[in-house]
């Protein structure tokens, strides 16, 4: 029974660097992995490619001949490749068992209303793939209430579209506060629990307030279906990866039915599978967030070091000296975490 991941999100989501590092991470861990392009747009890539779209259609060509647009050329590849499937399933049967990361396009129309992506995988279920469909986002969209809302939206119509297992994830998680602090913690954007604290921000914003009913009326909407969450991801930290492959790994039913070569039991899998969320989430919110009270961790890594020096027998150094020192060093591990993968880890 082969299990594979439908990975999607708009433009920039970061679906190639995330692909690319969810395969040496699965092969990392003896799950033998292949990597399915199916963006026509994706000519270079960074992964090694089983099997791709291009050898089938391109989106250059099709542009070219058809006189099409990019967008209008996308959809019309996607359409073209659910019209010839014999041609993907031929080509599926050199996978075997494999577990299999479908890399797919960023066009948000094929997973709203288009259909075309949806006869796709409705084929590839019959074909007895267990399919998980793993949703980016960037997570700096966080920072503007009406972009979040629009990303809730997006998400929210793309489950009830493409009716699948469903993971959804903020990416980059660790540049989430590039254009901004947010302005509540974290755990909220996770948990989408109760947006009625989000319309307070929709109304202070010029544009936004003249829409108040509009606004509370679509956080009312996200709230009554209650389906959409958000995992947190940085793909160069081994620790949110697993926690992310866990969640992908339980919703798609990986766990009961996928054992690899370490594994000597389903219910070794299933117990490796459960996963601390609320911890999680706040080891996200420590290591990428600047917190309500910026001095709270300087004065404590201040006493732990006086002590430390204390006990050395040398000199207590004064809270300048400790201030700097503890900025210099938290600089230095931020700056390891960015340029250290997973891969090395593991290694």
């Amino acid at each position: 029974m082969p299990f594979a991941q439908v990975v999607i999100g708009p433009p920039g989501s970061g679906k190639t660097t995330y692909c690319n590092g969810m395969y040496q991470f699965l092969n990392g861990m003896e799950r033998k992995t292949r990597i399915v392009n199916l963006d026509p747009a994706n000519e270079i890539l960074p992964y090694p490619t089983d099997i791709s779209i291009l050898e089938l259609i391109s989106l250059e060509d099709t542009m070219e001949n058809l006189q099409l647009g990019p967008n209008g050329g996308i959809i019309y590849c996607m359409e073209y490749l659910a019209d010839n499937m014999d041609w993907l399933e031929e080509k599926l049967k050199a996978c075997g068992d494999d577990y299999i990361v479908f890399d797919c396009p960023g066009q948000v129309e094929l997973y709203t209303h288009n259909d075309a992506m949806k006869r796709i995988l409705s084929r590839l279920e019959k074909l007895g793939y267990r399919l998980c469909c793993v949703h980016l986002v960037d997570s700096h969209y966080c920072t503007d209430a009406a972009k979040y809302i629009s990303v809730l939206l997006l998400s929210l119509k793309t489950m009830l579209q493409l009716e699948l297992p469903h993971v959804n994830v903020l990416s980059k998680v660790d540049l989430i506060e590039t254009y901004g602090r947010l302005p509540m913690s974290l755990d909220f954007y996770t948990n989408v629990a109760d947006l009625s604290f989000l319309q307070y921000h929709l109304n202070q914003d010029p544009f936004m307030k003249r829409f108040q009913q509009l606004n509370g009326a679509l956080c009312d909407l996200i709230e009554d279906f209650g389906l959409v969450g958000f995992e947190t991801l940085c793909i160069q930290d081994k620790e949110s990866v697993t926690r992310v492959v866990r969640a992908i790994d339980k919703a798609g039913g990986y766990v009961f039915g996928g054992l690899e070569e370490a594994n000597e039991s389903i219910f070794m899998t299933a117990m490796r599978a459960g996963s601390e969320w609320e911890d999680a989430v706040q080891d996200v919110q420590e290591r990428y967030l600047e917190h309500d009270n910026p001095h709270e961790d300087l004065e404590r890594f201040a006493r732990e070091y006086k002590m430390e020096k204390d006990e050395d027998g040398a000199v207590a150094p004064t809270g300048m000296d400790v201030a700097e020192d503890v900025k210099t060093s938290a600089v230095a591990q931020r700056d390891d975490r960015k340029k250290v993968g997973f891969v090395d880890e593991l290694e």
